[in-house]
């Protein structure tokens, strides 16, 4: 089966970013002039995705608006004869189709992929955590869709980190089966100590349906949430999940560093701004 459908888990409070995000998503924040979910959208739709379920909360009503039609906008831009305006906002809106669902309490990851259950529809989907922003040749999920094609099982996209900051993530226990290519054996939330790898898990995903059964059987842990992780550990005792090592460059804008230097990394890709930010960054004094 081909992937679809996209979820995107997007009803956290963002409190790594207050005071900032006490009015505005953390969604919404800008990476040079786009909203961070936007780049993953973006790249759902480079992947051959068509469907894109948003699992809002409280205060997330500017997703919304920023992915609608603003008709008022786009008049007011066409009697200004600005129509290269026109046209980025047009496409903004006319990207993919995007259905939205609300995540009335904060309770995990898991949580957010159980609640889209019936909009999934026994389908094999997608899933992007948006804080994650991947620049590479081939979009991250469409490299990921290749081998789901291949294997027809949930794959994980994974990066090597420093062991030391291993608790940070989930962590796989795999064997290689090609390369840049493994078969879960394992997986472990946040090790505190003795992790079984140092691939961590990072926010893209391809899941069969099997894991919405996975996800009932979960219990909830710390801090009363619903763990993607250890739904993922039920899962793999019944059917394969491989673990993809992907080509590309990833910037953790969900962290205040990470967000500073994806800005930074992007706007030195913009031709239009590089001489100047080169400037910029020569002048600053350490």
């Amino acid at each position: 089966m081909n992937i679809k459908k996209a979820v995107f888990p997007a009803a956290g409070f963002g409190t790594r970013f207050l005071p900032a995000t006490k009015a505005i998503p953390k969604e919404m924040l800008p990476i040079v002039d786009k909203p961070l979910i936007q780049y993953a959208v973006e790249e759902a739709k480079a992947s051959g995705l068509e469907e894109v379920i948003i699992v809002t909360g409280m205060g997330k009503t500017a997703i919304e608006d920023h992915f609608d039609t603003s008709f008022e906008l786009e008049i007011l831009l066409r009697e200004r004869g600005k129509d290269e305006l026109l046209h980025m906002i047009k496409n903004v809106s006319e990207l993919v189709h995007f259905v939205y669902t609300r995540q009335k309490k904060p309770l995990g990851l898991g949580h957010a992929i159980l609640i889209t259950k019936n909009i999934i529809n026994n389908e094999p989907f997608a899933v992007f955590l948006g804080d994650d922003i991947i620049v590479s040749k081939t979009p991250v999920m469409k490299q990921m869709v290749g081998v789901f094609k291949r294997f027809n099982s949930s794959v994980l996209a994974v990066q090597r980190v420093p062991k030391s900051e291993a608790h940070l993530y989930g962590v796989i226990k795999g064997k290689l089966v090609a390369p840049g290519l493994y078969r879960v054996l394992d997986l472990v939330e946040k090790p505190q100590k003795n992790p079984p790898s140092n691939l961590a898990i990072i926010g893209r995903y391809i899941l069969t349906p099997e894991i919405f059964d996975a996800l009932e059987k979960t219990e909830f842990g710390k801090g009363g949430e619903l763990q993607l992780t250890d739904a993922l550990r039920i899962l793999v005792k019944s059917q394969e999940i491989y673990a993809y090592e992907f080509e590309g460059d990833r910037y953790d804008a969900g962290d205040k560093l990470g967000f500073l230097k994806a800005n930074i990394s992007l706007a030195m890709k913009r031709p239009e701004l590089r001489l100047e930010m080169t400037r910029f960054l020569k002048s600053l004094k350490t």
